[in-house]
C-alpha cells in the first residue's frame, strides 16, 4: 500500500478503517481486555478527526466513553512542504529524503519530532511515579495517535534513537502496549506490538 503524507491534514477515517475499530472493539476493549475502562487513568487523543473517530468507535459499546483529552501532544508528525505527497513524489524533489533521518523542510525536524516526543514520554511517566509511588490514578494510560508518531514513541519508549523507529511497523487498528520491567519507570519495555491488527 502507496500512502500520501497526512500530518496537518485533518481527513476523516476511512470506511475500511471504522469497519476495523469497530470489529475489533469487542475484543480490545472492555473487562479483562487490552483496553479495561477501569483501569484506565488519562487518555490522550490527537485531534484530527480520524483519531478522534477511532477512540469513540472503540468504546461505543460500552455504556459510557472515558473521559480524554485532546492534544496537539500526539498529532502526527508535520510533512511541511511534504504534506499531502507520495514518497515518490517528495523523492523525485529531494532524492535520497529519509524522514527518519531528514525530517520535513517547513514541518518537524528530526529534532523537533524526538523533543515533542520525548516530552509526552515524561508527561507519562511521572503519571506513572505517582501511581507507583503514590497510589494516584489508575494504571493505564492511553493515546490514540497515528503511524510516524508511534513509531517514534516506541522507539523513544524503549530509550533507542529515533530513527530505530523505522523498524516498528505500527499496523492501523491495532494496540501497542508499553510498559516497565519490575514495575520501574527507569526499566521501560514494549510488551506487545499490533495486537489484533490485520497483519500484512
Amino acid at each position: 500500500m502507496v500512502l500520501e503524507r497526512t500530518g496537518r491534514s485533518d481527513i476523516p477515517l476511512t470506511p475500511r478503517g471504522e469497519r476495523q475499530v469497530k470489529e475489533r472493539a469487542p475484543i480490545i476493549v472492555g473487562e479483562g481486555r487490552p483496553l479495561d475502562p477501569k483501569n484506565l487513568g488519562i487518555v490522550f487523543v490527537s485531534p484530527r478527526i480520524r483519531a478522534h473517530k477511532t477512540f469513540h468507535l472503540l468504546f461505543e459499546h460500552l455504556p459510557e466513553v472515558p473521559q480524554h483529552e485532546l492534544t496537539e501532544e500526539v498529532r502526527e508528525w508535520d510533512y511541511g512542504e511534504f504534506e499531502g505527497l507520495f514518497k515518490e513524489e517528495i523523492l523525485a524533489r529531494k532524492p535520497g529524503w529519509d524522514i527518519w533521518k531528514d525530517g520535513c523542510p517547513g514541518g518537524e525536524s528530526v529534532d523537533d519530532m524526538r523533543t515533542r516526543v520525548d516530552n509526552m514520554i515524561a508527561k507519562v511517566h511521572e503519571y506513572h511515579r505517582q501511581y507507583f509511588e503514590e497510589g494516584k490514578g489508575s494504571r493505564d494510560v492511553l493515546i490514540v495517535a497515528h503511524g510516524h508518531f508511534n513509531r517514534v514513541f516506541i522507539s523513544r519508549w524503549i530509550n533507542f534513537s529515533l530513527e530505530l523507529g523505522t523498524h516498528f511497523n505500527v499496523e492501523p487498528g491495532g494496540v501497542s502496549v508499553l510498559s516497565y520491567n519490575h514495575k520501574a519507570l527507569d526499566e521501560p519495555s514494549l510488551n506487545a506490538l499490533n495486537l489484533c491488527a490485520d497483519l500484512q
